[in-house]
């Protein structure tokens, strides 16, 4: 079973300090600062003109002076790319719109787009409307706005790729949409420290909303964020991390909610608060991943409520060789959500797979519905392709590659059941039919039908479930719980539907501890 370590307990006392010091910090630096109103360097509040020279005249302004806070007052103004700089801070007055433009040509890569050692580093849009690269001492808060128009310059980009005139190599067919490489983010910040953003209502990016990768020192707090306009629309993207806070946020998004990745093999998110958030999404709510190259690391998620969510409350995976190491979530309440858990390791690129161990999940409810949760989005996220019953949460490794060291305690998950061996059947005499599919792309649905409906765990070690409850809203043929190729294994309290026998699957499953009736658990040589 898994326990806090001193390690974990000094991460996390030093993430609090983090929160409630460095905010602190910011926000009396805020105070002092000499300010630039950007209509005295030309900015017209009419949502027509573009602002972009002007905008970036003031924050030029600001740091030549050493910093300085630009200051948005009541309008709309529409700018392209702007780049943040050093000891700066935007300031939005309550009624102020920051406007991206609809015009693609209006944004621009920085000068140094990334660290060249990312295996994929051509993966995701270098484009956006706010930018800011090895700048320290940001802040960007206020009671305004931040609307990138997503669908309407994502259609321009479109556009121009069916004229010819700006022709995307990797355009999407299939999707009838460009790549999300030609399609610019709301915020990229690289290489910063000490970034704190604020208050503000921020969204319809036409990629990403709000990218961070390779920051120290990161804020994000009482945010609203709306980033469903187009595909691709997370809401909040870290990557490679370092003493980030994301708290009091509420984000509406058509794809992950907030997710953390990792693109730089030796380089790690480390030291992740993420607490007090309410989360919609037509992806997962938090996600590790996909992209999985270097690691994750303590990381606490805790008091986060989930709705309307396609896809997996949580979803841990590890498919690119990524370590991913004690990580804390509790008191979650997920309601209309299409998984739970999701804990996953693949190997879809390189030699070596990653690894997963010491996660402890606790205090989590979750309801799954029969139908689709996020019916009511514009941009729904796609449905796979076979037919298939309700899916359980899995924690599922590969051959070689377990999952090491997850305790689940007190979980409520309530499931819509009406299972039928109409729709698909995996007999428990075929276990092995589950496919490994080893480099496929990791999702909650990637192994096709599955033989239980609570639980799949295969490849695993130091698995521990205390004071479990699963319910079913309606029959459904299958046990709840299958285990296959499982040392360590630990359940008690175990609450199961009454009426039910054989509800504990155990094949190649060694050193068991299981506190059920004999009738509940059934062995498969």
């Amino acid at each position: 079973m898994l326990k806090i370590t001193p390690k974990l307990f000094f991460t996390a006392l030093l993430v609090s300090f983090f929160v409630f010091g460095f905010k602190s910090l910011a926000q009396e630096k805020a105070k002092t600062q000499k300010e630039f109103l950007i209509t005295n360097y030309g900015a017209k509040a009419d949502g027509k003109t573009l602002n972009t020279i002007a905008i970036q005249k003031a924050i030029d302004a600001a740091f030549k002076n050493k910093g300085g806070c630009i200051v948005f007052p009541k309008g709309e103004f529409l700018s392209g790319s702007i780049q943040m700089k050093s000891n700066v801070s935007l300031r939005l007055e309550e009624g102020a719109v920051l406007l991206g433009s609809t015009n693609p040509k209006d944004y621009y890569k920085m000068d140094f787009p990334g660290r060249p050692d990312s295996p994929k580093k051509d993966d995701n849009s270098q484009l956006a409307l706010l930018l800011a690269h090895k700048a320290t001492n940001i802040k960007i808060y206020g009671k305004g706005k931040i609307d990138g128009q997503g669908l309407q310059l994502a259609l321009h980009i479109d556009s121009l790729h069916h004229a010819g005139i700006a022709v995307d190599p990797n355009y999407s067919s299939r999707r009838n949409r460009p790549n999300e490489t030609m399609r610019p983010k709301l915020f990229r910040f690289s290489q910063c420290d000490n970034v704190a953003i604020e208050g503000l209502q921020v969204g319809a990016a036409s990629c990403w909303g709000l990218s961070f990768e390779l920051c120290f020192n990161l804020s994000l707090d009482g945010l609203k964020v709306v980033n469903r306009s187009y595909w691709n629309n997370d809401g909040i993207d870290i990557t490679d991390c370092k003493n980030v806070t994301v708290t009091n946020c509420d984000l509406d998004t058509a794809d992950d909610g907030i997710c953390l990745k990792s693109y730089y093999p030796g380089y790690a998110n480390d030291g992740i608060y993420i607490a007090n958030c309410a989360i919609k999404s037509s992806a997962s709510a938090i996600k590790f991943g996909t992209a999985s190259y270097g690691g994750f690391k303590n990381v606490v998620i805790k008091d986060i409520q989930v709705y309307d969510t396609f896809r997996s409350t949580i979803a841990i995976e590890s498919v690119d060789g990524a370590e991913i190491e004690n990580i804390a979530v509790s008191n979650i309440n997920a309601v209309n959500t299409g998984n739970a858990i999701f804990i996953r390791i693949g190997q879809r690129s390189g030699e070596k797979a990653g690894s997963i161990k010491n996660v402890r999940i606790k205090d989590v409810k979750v309801q799954v519905p029969f139908g689709r949760p996020d019916i009511n989005y514009d941009l729904r996220g796609p449905e796979v392709d076979f037919f298939h019953n309700p899916f359980p949460s899995s924690i599922v490794g590969i051959p070689g590659y377990q999952i090491e060291n997850v305790s689940l305690e007190n979980i409520t998950i309530s499931y819509p059941g009406r299972a039928t061996k109409g729709m698909a059947y995996v007999p428990l005499s075929r276990l092995n039919q589950v496919p490994e599919v080893v480099k496929e792309y990791p999702e909650f649905s990637m192994f096709g039908e599955l033989p239980s409906w609570a639980f799949y765990v295969r490849h695993a070690k130091g698995i521990s479930f205390k004071n479990i409850k699963v319910i079913l809203d309606d029959t459904d043929f299958r046990p709840a719980f299958v285990f296959d190729d499982v040392q360590n294994l630990n359940m008690e309290q175990i609450d199961l539907p009454k009426e039910k026998t054989n509800q504990v699957v155990l094949k190649n499953v060694s050193e068991s501890r299981i506190d059920l009736k004999e009738t509940n658990i059934k062995t498969i040589p």
